[in-house]
């Protein structure tokens, strides 16, 4: 790197740009340049289109990279093996909670009955945000993945559809902390969604570490977002030089043990 180079970098780093959405810029050693975009990945439709600087960026980007490309059409959960009954995988105590929030959101006990625990989590967290009004057609990252299918832009996935879904079927107990952590804190999950959307449409945060409601045990805190933030750290390190517009979900922009911290 040159003397100018050097200087340029360290004069971002002391005084970093700042943007109408959740997004910051890092520059890794290798000559790596990138937009960290924080993406919500279901969104309301005064999310769409996203801001004009924000596509600006991805026309000049070598790539875009996001956690996987949801752009098509077919299912990672395709091909899961058949569980046992509900009441065998939960006490009567999670049982009795399980039916509340599913009847609260008109949700079928027979329909989560064929699915793995973690699963039975992800529906009532995509059925709570449809409920606030946010559609996966808003969603940051879907919004990015067009954008750049329209530019012929190259996409590159941190893990991919199917990762994810192998980190979720290792979890403990058939993912019954996952379901557990949903369950407790429904209430403070309604808000934590609020508050990501207002990133977007009102004011983003302006630390590396806002106030947020927990939402995850520790462990699975550790599971789902430092493994994995260290893990694309690593990925994000061994790209080519060139500028990159990386899309990951906003928590790992915040908080602790987050992906910018790592990067710097």
């Amino acid at each position: 790197m040159s003397l100018f180079q050097r200087i340029k970098a360290s004069f971002r780093a002391r005084f970093p740009r700042r943007y109408a959405w959740p997004g910051m810029d890092i520059n890794l050693p290798g000559g790596q340049h990138l937009h960290l975009v924080g993406s919500i990945h279901m969104g309301t439709r005064d999310m769409s289109p996203l801001p004009p600087p924000l596509l600006k960026l991805l026309r000049k980007a070598d790539a875009l990279v996001v956690e996987a490309d949801i752009s098509g059409s077919e299912s990672p959960f395709a091909d899961l093996d058949l569980p046992p009954p509900l009441s065998e995988r939960l006490n009567d105590t999670q049982r009795v909670e399980l039916e509340r929030v599913a009847d609260e959101l008109g949700l079928s006990i027979s329909m989560l009955e064929t699915q793995p625990l973690w699963q039975i989590a992800m529906v009532l967290q995509a059925t709570q945000a449809q409920r606030l009004g946010l559609r996966g057609e808003y969603g940051v990252d879907y919004q990015l993945l067009n954008a750049a299918r329209a530019r012929n832009l190259p996409i590159i996935e941190l893990e991919g559809a199917q990762s994810q879904v192998a980190l979720l079927r290792q979890l403990p107990e058939d993912g019954l902390p996952l379901l557990d952590d949903t369950l407790t804190h429904w209430h403070t999950n309604a808000r934590l969604l609020q508050v990501m959307v207002s990133w977007w449409l009102d004011t983003p945060p302006t630390n590396g570490k806002p106030e947020l409601p927990a939402t995850f045990s520790q462990s699975l805190y550790d599971v789902l977002m430092n493994e994995r933030n260290l893990a694309w750290r690593h990925t994000l390190h061994a790209l080519p030089a060139g500028n990159y517009v990386v899309a990951v979900g906003a928590l790992h922009l915040y908080g602790e043990g987050n992906l910018p911290s790592l990067l710097m």
